[in-house]
């Protein structure tokens, strides 16, 4: 059973850092697409950062010099770095999982079958 467990959210300060942590069992990062997602209240769910299985990668314009996807395989897990957090984002976080290349755009959430539980991250001004 594919399985995502997130966490690593919480209160910080503008300018401040968090570092999210998605750990995986029942599938090898590897065979998967791996995917960062946020939903602010409001707002549709958009793509940090993602990497499919056959390399490529997506990472949102207006985040990439802020935020850092990485993966430990040796822990089968996967992480998202975030530093100089703003108010605006302000949102909960999603790890997702979806076997195989990712036909469609990596950002597309509706791509990904596995989802993570969101965790809240809540930035202060």
């Amino acid at each position: 059973e594919v399985q995502l467990q997130a966490s690593g959210g919480g209160l910080v300060q503008a300018g401040g850092s968090l570092r999210l942590s998605c750990a995986a069992s029942g599938f090898t990062f590897d065979d998967y697409s791996i995917g960062w997602f946020r939903q602010a209240p409001g707002k549709e769910r958009e793509g940090i950062s993602c990497r499919s299985s056959d390399g490529s990668t997506y990472y949102a314009d207006a985040l990439k010099a802020r935020f850092t996807f990485s993966i430990n395989n040796a822990e089968n897990t996967v992480y998202l770095q975030m530093n100089s957090l703003k108010p605006e984002d302000t949102a909960v976080y999603y790890c997702s999982a979806q076997a195989g290349i990712v036909s469609s755009s990596l950002s597309n959430s509706r791509a990904y079958e596995h989802w993570g539980q969101g965790i809240q991250v809540t930035v202060s001004s």
